[in-house]
């Protein structure tokens, strides 16, 4: 593919939306271990709208909390800052999603996909035993791994159809199929999308490497691939791509087990599905 095709995409990827405003100073007010959960808290009360979003996802099943929140301070008190700029980030992105594309790309499945992942990603980062900011920061890179195909379907929906039709029929991995209708991946597009939205530089190296685990050590992105796998194996939604990969070394290394062995540990699943799709109908 010519390299006016990758420029063509660049310009296009900067005509997606930023986060609000409001969310951007989330997600940096949450990465100062200085600021202080007032400061957090005013940012969102001064957007009707995500406050109203964050208060809908709160008090659905996803979260499985006892009783109902009514504030935006109780919110934090109950679960913490971190899994408020993670709501944050994830009301803001499927926001973005538009259900109708000449693509055929079903976005409802997608997101489904993109929770699942999320969601298990942060469990895969919890039984390892990363810090509770490292668990949120896998459970965004989860949410956030495909959302390059976003950008395809949206922009570039021609293509898009192409490499998902040929990712289907032949059984080829979609992000091979992508590199030769659009000439950039999703990981690669993804990026581009994390560097505009600002994310901290693992969450970046995390969607951008999600498939490349050759490259060099991002615990965040070993739970985001391993998740990924496990969602599609358990058939959480579809992220359009067809192919279910086995767990590398490294991968069976940092968790003690392959795919198969991995998902029989983990036991049923249905209970994330389920909390996904509640999340869902926000």
């Amino acid at each position: 593919m010519p390299n006016s095709k990758n420029e063509k995409l660049i310009v296009l990827v900067e005509k997606m939306p930023a986060f609000p405003k409001s969310v951007q100073q989330i997600v940096q007010l949450t990465s100062d271990i200085n600021a202080s959960a007032k400061d957090i808290v005013r940012v969102i009360e001064c957007d009707p709208i995500m406050t109203v979003k964050i208060l809908k996802a709160i008090n659905s099943s996803f979260y499985g909390l006892p009783q109902k929140i009514t504030s935006v301070q109780r919110a934090v008190v109950h679960i913490g800052l971190n899994t408020i700029k993670n709501i944050a980030l994830g009301v803001a992105a499927m926001g973005m999603l538009s259900a109708n594309n000449k693509a055929n790309f079903n976005t409802s499945n997608f997101l489904l996909h993109s929770l699942t992942t999320a969601a298990i990603s942060k469990l895969l980062a919890e039984r390892i035993g990363l810090s509770s900011t490292e668990c949120s920061d896998c459970f965004v890179a989860g949410l956030l791994h495909d959302f390059g195909k976003v950008v395809f379907a949206e922009f570039m929906p021609d293509e898009f159809k192409l490499a998902l039709e040929k990712s289907q029929e032949q059984q080829l991995p979609l992000h091979q199929t992508e590199l030769e209708f659009i000439g950039i991946n999703h990981s690669q597009a993804g990026k581009i999308l994390a560097e505009k939205w600002e994310l901290s530089d693992p969450l970046i190296d995390a969607i951008a490497h999600h498939h490349d685990i050759d490259h060099n050590q991002n615990v965040l992105r070993d739970c985001v691939f391993a998740a990924n796998q496990i969602s599609k194996h358990m058939q959480f939604g579809n992220g359009g791509n067809p192919l279910i990969e086995a767990f590398p070394e490294s991968i069976v290394i940092r968790f003690g087990a392959n795919l198969s062995a991995m998902c029989d540990d983990l036991g049923d699943l249905e209970s994330i599905k389920i909390e996904a799709q509640s999340f869902i109908n926000v």
